[in-house]
């Protein structure tokens, strides 16, 4: 009867994991230049995270930098810098998946996670992002725009592309998040 009981549970154990999945976080999204599939809830659930919609050849492709010193400096109290490349602002992202994630780790020595290339811009968005936007009221108006989101997974704060990742107010809200 006890073995029975474990086996129920054991069972049941990811369906009550899935059925408390914040909706913001209930995606499958491809690994950059991967086949590999994530299920965002499952990696992400009960951490900050940081969403940047990102472009290789844009005024603010620097940001790179101060996003992985973020993710560095905070990712063992709980911080995840996400990156998702976008070619929807002036065709600033051309590369393949290939080779953007070459030019972010050889230039920049990116490690923060990145997904699969998406559009951002409302008339095409991918689901996260339009979520996104349903919770803000905000789509990224050009690269670099940045979505912060809480151990709980809801959005707490968003930020427009010229807002570095050293920006103050922005440091001080992750703080904030992960001292939850």
């Amino acid at each position: 009867m006890k073995s029975l009981f474990i086996t129920l549970i054991l069972m049941t154990a990811p369906v009550l994991a899935q059925a408390s999945c914040p909706p913001l976080l209930d995606f499958k999204l491809r690994a950059l230049a991967s086949t590999e599939t994530v299920h965002l809830c499952e990696r992400y659930q009960g951490k900050v995270l940081l969403l940047v919609n990102t472009a290789s050849k844009c005024g603010y492709t620097p940001q790179y930098d101060g996003l992985e010193k973020l993710y560095d400096k905070y990712k063992d109290r709980g911080l995840v810098v996400i990156g998702f490349p976008s070619n929807d602002f002036l065709g600033q992202e051309p590369g393949t998946e290939q080779q953007i994630l070459e030019f972010c780790r050889l230039t920049y020595g990116v490690r923060f996670p990145m997904y699969e290339k998406v559009r951002v811009v409302e008339h095409a968005a991918h689901p996260l992002y339009k979520m996104l936007a349903k919770e803000t009221g905000t789509y990224p108006r050009w690269n670099f725009h940045k979505y912060l989101i809480n151990r709980e997974g809801m959005v707490v704060a968003n930020y427009p592309s010229h807002v570095t990742p050293e920006d103050r107010a922005l440091v001080r809200a992750i703080e904030k998040e992960l001292g939850k």
